[in-house]
């Protein structure tokens, strides 16, 4: 599913990333943690093409069997848009939208079908248990509400992996604890695979691999 070979990062005369080597298998939900700097969201955007690698001879990065590197921004935007889906800590909702016409947004993007796009948003928020939230707008939804709206907008274009940086960092513990079993769930229903940044060890010991980064490499 994802094969990432010897990745750089540089911000001018920092390098952030030291040559990192990852293989992810289809279906897989990886936990990456380590102490704060080590590397951990530089790599999740670099892995999600929100941020580009340093491009040398020996560097690549393959995703759902598709050589990032040979894709022109055009090309990227779209193939991010069909394959990847993001979920953050904040959850980055468009407060003037209702739920369901934020978990839509991805796929009028990639020029859906409005009337099917409607009926996937409505399968994703009713196993979500929002059903009785479809015309709710964020601001009155509760935190645990609107991070599972945003789980189903990434759903929504059914990608192959899933990236989420800290998505419980800003919940309660019962919300939290909610959340991470849902990403199980949801493994075990559609098939995504998972890469989840985070601090809460509880959810990074639950995941099939737990990497651990330090000082922009991944030791163990």
């Amino acid at each position: 599913m994802i094969v990432a070979k010897n990745i750089h990062k540089y911000y001018d005369d920092l390098q952030v990333l030291k040559g990192v080597d990852l293989h992810i298998q289809k279906g897989e939900v990886v936990s990456i943690v380590g102490s704060s700097g080590a590397g951990k969201t530089t790599l999740l955007q670099i892995l999600g093409t929100l941020d580009f690698l340093e491009k040398n001879t020996d560097s690549s990065l393959l995703i759902n069997n598709t050589d990032i590197n040979t894709l022109s921004e055009k090309e990227l935007a779209k193939f991010r848009n069909e394959h990847i889906g993001f979920i953050f800590q904040f959850h980055q909702l468009l407060p003037e939208f209702t739920a369901l016409e934020n978990v839509c947004i991805p796929a009028f993007i990639g020029k859906k079908d409005k009337i099917a796009t409607e009926k996937r948003a409505k399968e994703l928020l009713d196993f979500l248990g929002l059903s009785h939230r479809y015309n709710h707008k964020p601001n009155e939804l509760s935190g645990g509400e609107q991070q599972r709206v945003a789980v189903a907008r990434a759903l929504i274009n059914n990608p192959a992996v899933i990236f989420a940086d800290e998505p419980s960092g800003n919940l309660d513990s019962e919300s939290a604890e909610n959340l991470h079993n849902l990403f199980f769930e949801l493994r075990d229903t559609y098939g995504q695979t998972f890469v989840i940044v985070t601090h809460n060890e509880t959810l990074a010991n639950m995941a099939d691999r737990k990497l651990v980064m330090k000082d922009g490499n991944i030791v163990s």
